[in-house]
C-alpha cells in the first residue's frame, strides 16, 4: 500500500494528476479505487454469466444492517468491519445454502432476503441515528472517498491478494462450475464448494467497496462493467480484460471528477454514473459493428 501511495504522489508530482492529489484522503481514495476496481471488474463477469446481480445487490443492501448493528455492539461509527463482514457473509451463506434446498424460484428468494435486509436495517439506523452523526450513515449509502483509511485500504489489499490466489488456483475450476456445471462434475470438480466460494468472495470484496462505493450502489459496479464488457468482446479473455479495465476506469473517473467539480456528488453515485456511460459507449459500438 506504501508503494501504491508513493506511486500516486510521484505521479502528481510529475504532474500527471491534479495538484489535490497531495492530500493524504485522496490518495488513500485513489488506491482504494485501484484496487476495488480490479476485483470487481474481475468477479463481474461471473456475476452476469451466472445471473447473480439481484444477489449481489442483496448483499449490498445487508451492509446497511451491518453496519447498525456493529455500532450497537459497541463498534466505532467509522469502523463497524467486525460486525458489517460477518453479518453480510452470514447472510450470503445463508442465502445460498436456502437456495439449494428449496424449490422457490432465486429471484424470489432473493428478494425476501433483500426486503428483510432493508426493512431490519432501515429500523436499526433509525434508531443509532440518534447517537451518531447523520453524515455518517449517508457515506454507508452512497459512499465517501473522505471516509477511505490506512485499515480500509489493508483490509482491500488483502481480499485482492486471497482473490489472485484462489484465480490462479483453480480460476479454471471456478469458471468450468460457473459455464458448464454438469461438465464439472463429470469431471470431478466440486461444483458447490466452488459456489460457496464465490458467494464468499462476492461477500467480501461488497462490504469492502461499500466506503467508496455505498450499499445502495455497490452492487451496480459488479453488473454494470461486466454487461457493458459483454456486448462488445468476442471472446471470453476479452470478456474478463474489458470488464476490468471498464470498472477500474468507472472508480478512477468516478473519485477525480467530483473532487475536480465536474461532478459535484457522492463518489458512489459518480462511479455508477460513469460505469453507465460505459454502458451507453458499448451499445453505441456494438450497434455501430452490426451496421458495417
Amino acid at each position: 500500500m506504501d508503494a501504491l501511495r508513493e506511486l500516486v504522489f510521484g505521479l502528481q508530482q510529475a504532474g500527471y494528476l491534479p495538484e489535490m492529489f497531495r492530500y493524504g484522503f485522496l490518495t488513500n481514495a485513489l488506491v482504494a479505487s485501484l484496487i476495488v476496481g480490479p476485483l470487481l471488474g474481475a468477479l463481474g463477469p461471473l456475476v452476469v454469466v451466472k445471473r447473480l446481480a439481484f444477489f449481489s445487490e442483496a448483499v449490498g443492501h445487508g451492509a446497511l444492517t451491518g453496519v447498525a448493528l456493529g455500532i450497537l455492539l459497541g463498534e466505532p461509527a467509522t469502523q463497524p468491519l467486525a460486525a458489517l463482514f460477518a453479518f453480510c457473509v452470514v447472510f450470503a451463506v445463508l442465502l445460498h445454502w436456502i437456495k439449494s434446498r428449496t424449490q422457490i424460484p432465486y429471484d424470489a428468494l432473493v428478494g425476501v432476503f433483500l426486503a428483510f435486509a432493508i426493512a431490519l436495517g432501515a429500523s436499526l439506523l433509525l434508531y443509532v441515528a440518534k447517537k451518531v452523526n447523520v453524515h455518517i450513515l449517508e457515506n454507508v449509502l452512497f459512499g465517501s472517498i473522505l471516509t477511505v483509511k490506512d485499515q480500509d485500504l489493508l483490509v482491500m489489499f488483502i481480499l485482492a491478494l486471497v482473490c489472485i490466489v484462489l484465480m490462479a488456483f483453480s480460476g479454471n475450476r471456478a469458471l468450468i462450475s460457473s459455464l458448464v456445471p454438469d461438465l464439472a462434475k463429470v469431471r470431478g470438480i466440486k461444483v458447490r464448494f466452488y459456489d460457496y466460494v464465490f458467494v464468499l468472495l462476492i461477500a467480501l470484496i461488497t462490504v469492502a467497496s461499500v466506503k467508496i462505493i455505498g450499499s445502495i450502489l455497490v452492487g451496480a459496479l459488479l453488473l454494470v462493467p461486466a454487461a457493458s464488457a459483454r456486448m462488445i468482446s468476442r471472446t471470453g479473455r476479452e470478456f474478463f480484460w474489458i470488464s476490468i479495465l471498464f470498472a477500474t476506469l468507472s472508480c478512477l473517473l468516478g473519485i477525480i471528477l467530483p473532487m475536480a467539480g465536474a461532478l459535484p456528488i457522492p463518489s458512489g453515485a459518480a462511479i455508477v454514473l460513469v460505469a453507465s456511460s460505459g454502458f451507453v459507449i458499448s451499445l453505441i459500438i456494438r450497434r455501430w459493428r452490426s451496421l458495417v
